[in-house]
């Protein structure tokens, strides 16, 4: 049951990456969606595997500890099959997100990225730079949200909290 905050609904939206992992928290209610905070957690790229996830672990464990979200939603893993390492790294990134979630109590909700494009563009193989216009128009920002993953992260909550007034 989502905790009360004046009959609004709180999403945190992760766009998961072992380099970079977007994130963005919403809230929704009976008016237009409000960006509560939005950013980007990163990892030393030269550390060990072992020390990034626990770098990323505990940097999303304090902005959930911070924000106090009722639910996330998470891209799902896709990668090219030429890509095998790719998708390897990223399920690491993944998984570290989602038990950092299911930690926190959050009810957790997986998207796909077309799902993603096609709740804000109607296309569900929308370009990065139509989605970044989306989420633009949608949240009323004088700016196109930077860096990609942030405007990503925007994009999974967005789809998130319109599956919600369904």
């Amino acid at each position: 049951m989502p905790r009360t905050r004046t009959s609004r609904y709180r999403i945190v939206g992760i766009d998961p990456g072992l380099n970079v992992t977007g994130y963005a928290v919403v809230d929704f209610g009976p008016c237009e969606p409000e960006i509560v905070e939005a950013g980007t957690l990163t990892t030393n790229a030269k550390a060990a595997l072992p020390d990034r996830i626990t770098e990323l672990y505990a940097a999303l464990t304090e902005v959930l500890g911070e924000t106090t979200p009722d639910a996330a939603a998470i891209e799902q893993l896709y990668s090219h099959y030429k890509h095998p390492r790719t998708a390897i790294l990223m399920g690491h990134a993944r998984g570290v997100v989602m038990l950092a979630c299911s930690q926190a109590g959050l009810a957790i909700r997986n998207l796909s990225a077309t799902e993603v494009k096609k709740s804000l563009t109607g296309n569900g193989h929308a370009s990065k730079q139509q989605v970044q216009r989306a989420v633009k128009s949608v949240c009323a920002l004088k700016e196109i949200p930077s860096p990609p993953d942030v405007a990503d992260a925007l994009a999974i909550a967005l789809c998130a909290g319109r599956r919600l007034k369904r």
